[in-house]
């Protein structure tokens, strides 16, 4: 079972997977990074100051200015500012991944087609038989054919 195992977990597209899962984490990092401390403070800005983050909804009884307060003295909220970050976050990320996959395939050197085989067989004129290039009598009809 050991040698199974060994043999699944250093293949190599384990082993790509496990760094892509590393990378991708790490870019999501990034990503959350850039939108909640560079687009949408801009995004707020433009919109008359609004932070996104403090977009909340009380469920319960009180008023609070942030969600951390109202979530330190347990009243449930509905945090549509949060959703409206975390789309904006999978927007960029989508848009990034499309971009580099553009940016690669475009980078990709574009396979030239082989050329195509000679042919190795030809149609007899008398019965439309396929026969060997090389034929100089049809195997069919007996019919001479010209070279």
């Amino acid at each position: 079972m050991w040698k199974d195992f060994k043999k699944f977990a250093f293949k190599g597209n384990v082993v790509d997977l496990a760094v892509a899962v590393i990378i991708g984490g790490a870019f999501g990092l990034i990503i959350g990074s850039l939108v909640n401390d560079i687009i949408m403070p801009v995004v707020g800005l433009l919109l008359g100051g609004t932070d996104f983050s403090n977009l909340f909804i009380v469920l319960g009884k009180g008023s609070f200015e942030t969600v951390a307060a109202a979530k330190e003295a347990g009243v449930a909220t509905l945090n549509y500012g949060i959703f409206i970050n975390t789309i904006i976050n999978f927007l960029i990320v989508a848009l990034s991944i499309f971009l580099l996959v553009r940016l690669m395939n475009k980078a990709k050197k574009k396979e030239v087609p082989a050329p195509a085989p000679a042919p190795t067989t030809k149609k007899c004129p008398f019965c439309f038989t396929d026969i060997s290039i090389e034929a100089t009598r049809c195997p069919n009809c007996t019919s001479e054919l010209g070279k």
